[in-house]
């Protein structure tokens, strides 16, 4: 700070001596205020030159201090403040990588959950596919039995009323009664074929 009020005094000083070193009638041509000739204007430039140098004390001895300690804090609380953003960024960093590993890890263990519920769901649905598969083949030979059964059964019960029909049309065609062995044989013979068919 006393640097700049000293270049302020100094550049102050050669324009001073300039001014009291030209000739007075060539600036009095030009510019009336600067004849030095007149001692007023010889007053003013001394009171001008006191007014400066009680400015520059001032301004050296306490104004500029003053500005430079508040320039100092400012600069010290901008790199506290820039040093806090640091660390707080670094934080916030690693609080966004540990959340991102966080969010991958149960990611990853979902997945394997819902890969194992969906084999232990097809395993689940093949074992009862299986058991009801079983349980329909027993319910289908059971049934295919039944059907054999009454179909034996009912083969069984029109063996007599074939006979008997077969009898009496053959007397109504023919007017005899066939005999019985040759219609046995012949109705057992048409039963077996439908047994087969």
């Amino acid at each position: 700070m006393r640097k700049l009020g000293t270049a302020i005094l100094l550049a102050l000083a050669p324009s001073a001596a300039v001014m009291a070193l030209a000739p007075s009638a060539a600036v009095a041509d030009t510019m009336p205020q600067m004849d030095f000739a007149n001692p007023l204007t010889f007053d003013q430039v001394g009171w001008m030159v006191v007014i400066l140098v009680v400015l520059y004390l001032l301004l050296s001895r306490w104004g500029l201090p003053e500005i430079g300690k508040v320039l100092e804090n400012r600069a010290a609380v901008i790199a506290k403040d820039l040093a806090a953003a640091r660390a707080a960024k670094i934080e916030a960093d690693k609080a966004v990588a540990a959340l991102n590993a966080t969010i991958a890890q149960a990611r990853a263990v979902a997945q394997a959950e819902v890969a194992k519920a969906v084999t232990d769901a097809k395993a689940k649905a093949a074992a009862e596919a299986a058991t009801l598969a079983a349980s329909l083949e027993g319910k289908l030979a059971a049934a295919e039995a039944q059907i054999a059964t009454a179909r034996a059964a009912a083969l069984a019960a029109i063996k007599p009323v074939a006979a008997e029909a077969a009898s009496t049309i053959l007397l109504k065609l023919t007017g005899t009664q066939p005999a019985q062995d040759q219609l046995a044989s012949r109705l057992d013979a048409a039963l077996a074929a439908r047994k087969v068919a």
